[in-house]
């Protein structure tokens, strides 16, 4: 059982369908052998592309992920790597931040690539994208930046995080994009109705998925939405014979949009649960049962 590629954009990228999020990386308590270890058996079920950013661990992240490639040489060709920029965090690794807010300024911009590059211990991003809409984004700034890295050969490809339909058709219309990674869930669905996923789909840019299990709070959730979708997964699972988990994913993958979803476990036995939901193609009476239970109600 392998994850299926999918070619991101028109003259986009190939990736794999299940991504390997890698945010809670420092949280993991990994050595560099096993960090190695969990990224070569994502290798092994398929997940070949890895999503990180700057600011996840604290600006730590990268840093750990590259250690890991240092070990395998060869394996950074053999993988795709996302990373994420343009958010400053207040940290004690960026002492010199004294609020939290959003810098896409063609000088941060570059110099957080060339710092992520650093970390990562290699010559280039396969996809850089904008964390988080920036209020004061100045979109030609932002392109030129962009066609700086490119021309340089660092970055080879631009998306962004977050972004409505309107900040994205904004940036598209300066440099080409190729992805939007955003949050859907069974427990969490505006991009349903709020054109993300329509924009998606009329540009054919595959968007990409964070906290497809709702950050875990799907299995814990003790809410009305949470026991209802709990128990419809449950019933659709018993079908299949498969885990509710599965169930969730496939929900996701089964919009026409093409998503790709990241994982955000280091488990290897709920990676593989990602990957086997690939294999899974619910009905539209299942997708929309579980629809109805999370929303509260059926369709109009």
């Amino acid at each position: 059982m392998l994850a299926p590629r999918i070619v991101l954009a028109p003259d986009g990228p190939e990736l794999s369908r299940i991504v390997l999020g890698l945010w809670r990386l420092g949280e993991w308590q990994l050595t560099p052998a096993q960090r190695l270890a969990l990224v070569e058996q994502a290798v092994a079920l398929g997940i070949t592309t890895m999503d990180q950013a700057d600011i996840y661990g604290g600006y730590t992240s990268e840093a750990l992920f590259g250690e890991a490639l240092a070990l395998a040489a060869g394996l950074r060709q053999r993988l795709q790597i996302v990373s994420k920029c343009g958010i400053r965090l207040v940290h004690p690794n960026r002492p010199s931040h004294t609020i939290k807010h959003y810098d896409t300024g063609r000088a941060h911009l570059i110099a957080s690539v060339e710092q992520s590059l650093n970390n990562l211990g290699t010559d280039y991003l396969d996809l850089l994208l904008i964390h988080r809409p920036d209020p004061l984004m100045e979109a030609d700034e932002v392109a030129e930046a962009f066609g700086c890295l490119q021309r340089a050969g660092k970055v080879r490809y631009f998306g962004a995080s977050n972004f409505t339909p309107a900040q994205f058709e904004l940036l598209a219309s300066r440099h080409a994009l190729v992805t939007n990674q955003i949050e859907l869930s069974v427990l969490h669905v505006p991009a349903l109705d709020d054109g993300t996923l329509d924009q998606a789909q009329r540009l054919r840019c595959a968007p990409m998925i964070w906290s497809a299990l709702a950050g875990g709070r799907l299995f814990g959730a003790a809410d009305a939405q949470g026991l209802r979708v709990r128990a419809v997964l449950a019933r659709i699972a018993e079908t299949h014979a498969v885990t509710p988990a599965v169930i969730a994913t496939a929900w996701v993958l089964r919009h026409p949009s093409r998503p790709l979803v990241l994982t955000g476990s280091g488990r290897i036995a709920a990676i593989t649960e990602a990957v086997a939901a690939t294999q899974l193609v619910l009905t539209r009476e299942e997708w929309f049962a579980i629809l109805a239970a999370s929303t509260g109600g059926e369709v109009a």
